[in-house]
């Protein structure tokens, strides 16, 4: 499948500030699963400094902008051919061992009710198989907390969604992650994007999902959020330990502290059928 992509990010300072710092990690890997057809991260007014690959295979790129600035945007727009392959990650370059993502961090830290959850999903499984366990895992966090968006915030942590019962695909992946961990098994927070819902309606906001590592298999998304693996609807940015360290876009505001308006859109839709 063919998927393009258009992503823009403004913001607006009640005042103007001095200047704009940013880390960008906003350019899709190549791998088995999807294909960069044409990819352009646009950040007009900026200078763009360092790029370099990380050792998860991820890009990024520094930009600055001089003020005095009032507003700035991001703009992502790209083409990607995708395949469906299940969830499973395959040919994706990367140095560490899957021994780094049993880090835990504030927000995926699992505390006594997500290791009871963890452990209740795997009773009974002492002989399943390494993908059966992450599936029934997987399966806990999406019964156990309920999409609803407007529930949570940005810095909510995996045990504050599932004391509340709520979340979004943010909060999942979190609860995931953490769940993962309890039962020893490596995960990490995976952002991206995801093609429009069967009824045309556009995502407000890139994606997110978790991937848990299958000695088997390697590393295998899964989105509790959607009940699913990642398919050919999905296009894989990057990854991290949780959601501020995998944050597609990081910056730093110089000058006194503004009030921020951040607008977000994010358009993914079927290439081939907008060409016919």
């Amino acid at each position: 499948m063919k998927l393009s992509v258009r992503h823009t990010t403004r913001y607006r300072f009640d005042h103007p500030v001095r200047g704009v710092v940013q880390s960008l990690r906003l350019w899709p890997a190549d791998c088995a699963s999807q294909k960069v057809l044409s990819w352009e991260v646009r950040t007009e007014g900026a200078t763009r400094g360092a790029e370099f690959t990380d050792g998860a295979g991820d890009r990024t790129a520094l930009a600055s902008w001089r003020g005095p600035l009032e507003t700035l945007t991001v703009e992502v727009i790209g083409e990607i051919e995708t395949v469906d392959l299940f969830g499973v990650l395959r040919d994706h370059r990367e140095k560490g061992p899957a021994s780094l993502y049993l880090r835990s961090t504030r927000q995926v830290r699992p505390d006594q009710d997500l290791k009871d959850l963890s452990a209740s999903a795997l009773e009974g499984m002492k002989g399943a198989s390494d993908l059966d366990r992450a599936h029934a895992l997987a399966k806990a966090v999406t019964d156990a907390i309920e999409y609803a968006p407007g529930e949570t915030r940005a810095h909510t942590t995996a045990a504050e969604a599932l004391s509340g019962g709520k979340g979004v695909c943010q909060d999942h992946a979190h609860a995931l992650i953490a769940v993962a961990h309890a039962a020893g098994i490596p995960a990490r927070y995976v952002t991206g994007y995801l093609q429009a819902d069967e009824d045309g309606q556009q995502h407000e906001a890139s994606h997110a999902w978790a991937e848990l590592f299958v000695p088997e298999l390697g590393w295998v998304g899964f989105d509790a959020a959607n009940r699913c693996c990642p398919d050919e609807r999905y296009i894989r940015l990057g990854s991290g330990y949780d959601a501020q360290d995998a944050a597609p876009i990081r910056g730093v505001v110089q000058g006194s502290t503004p009030e921020e308006h951040l607008e977000v859109e994010v358009v993914v839709a079927n290439g081939q059928q907008q060409q016919q």
